[in-house]
């Protein structure tokens, strides 16, 4: 069973006395850094001038440059976009970093893959929340919080795991549960429950779903009601009550048809390749492959997602948005 840590397991007394730097104020690194300053925690900001630094002075914060952020804390959060981090770890991280201090990631991408190789001489922690950071932000101030992941790289200090805790606890995390894991695993599941589920299978599966009922001669506004726009109440009923929840909470008709038709569709060969697809995560090759198209300038992430604009079922979905939206 996953070791899984409470809000009796962490205190917040052990980063009482510290500063904590949150790199980057995006949908994450806002949350965090409001949390831990509503919990108490002294927070600074680092980040490049623009939109972000000058909405975090607004909020009160403390703003400096990346590098000088990391000069005064005694832990930084690297909140930047994964394929920011390495540059910005080389040129104004790294070259400020001092004996003992933490380094906390929310994804463990760069560590797992090697794009990032901190010295040994500091702690290296995750902590990565098992939600987008506007409901990392909204369930902390309705007195609750998410989940979350810890795992420990590097423990220099001897203390590296009761200051993640701590961190954790700052964000709510604790709340609801911290479970522990390595930055191998966070970082491969993530990658693979992203592609064969949550964003490219789902993604691909409601598609398909449309565009055979539309082949069929169906109405696409229909279509798209049917395939997709229904599609939230299912994960909603799973959210809500688990997979035998969801079931009981349609009709017999659709009970039947969906647990005998499903396997059909979804079929062991679809399950093959996922297990292709999870081993070139684990490989490395995605990374590889993902680490170049980023250094080409993303032309071919560019293009599939213009043809996902400009698709049928896109456009269908626009309309049928903005006709619910109207009064």
């Amino acid at each position: 069973m996953a070791r899984i840590y409470k809000d009796n397991d962490a205190d917040l007394s052990v980063i009482r006395d510290k500063v904590v730097a949150v790199l980057g104020y995006g949908i994450q690194g806002r949350a965090w850094a409001l949390n831990m300053r509503d919990s108490g925690v002294k927070v600074i900001v680092g980040v490049r001038p623009g939109k972000s630094f000058d909405l975090a002075r607004q909020e009160g914060f403390e703003v400096y440059s990346v590098s000088d952020a990391v000069k005064k804390a005694d832990i930084i959060a690297v909140l930047l976009p994964d394929m920011v981090q390495p540059s910005v770890w080389e040129s104004e991280i790294a070259p400020n970093l001092r004996r003992g201090m933490t380094v906390v990631f929310a994804h463990g991408f760069n560590i797992r893959f090697g794009l990032i190789k901190p010295p040994s001489d500091v702690d290296v922690v995750l902590i990565a929340p098992k939600a987008p950071g506007k409901a990392v932000r909204d369930e902390f101030t309705r007195g609750w919080g998410v989940p979350a992941l810890v795992a420990v790289h590097q423990d220099f200090t001897g203390s590296a795991l009761r200051t993640a805790l701590a961190i954790a606890k700052a964000n709510g995390f604790t709340r609801v549960g911290v479970i522990e894991t390595t930055f191998a695993e966070e970082t491969e599941t993530d990658l693979i429950g992203e592609q064969n589920v949550l964003v490219g299978g789902l993604l691909q599966l409601l598609r398909y779903g449309f565009e055979v009922m539309v082949e069929l001669g169906y109405q696409p506004e229909v279509a798209y009601f049917e395939a997709i726009n229904e599609a939230k109440l299912i994960m909603d009923l799973i959210w809500e009550r688990g997979l035998t929840g969801m079931l009981l909470g349609v009709s017999e008709t659709a009970r039947y048809g969906g647990l005998t038709v499903g396997p059909y569709v979804i079929n062991e060969d679809v399950k093959r390749r996922m297990r292709e697809a999870a081993e070139r995560v684990r490989s490395g090759e995605f990374a590889k492959e993902w680490v170049a198209e980023y250094q080409r300038g993303a032309p071919r992430l560019r293009e599939l997602l213009e043809q996902v604009r400009e698709s049928q079922v896109e456009k269908v979905g626009e309309f049928l948005r903005q006709l619910m939206r109207s009064r």
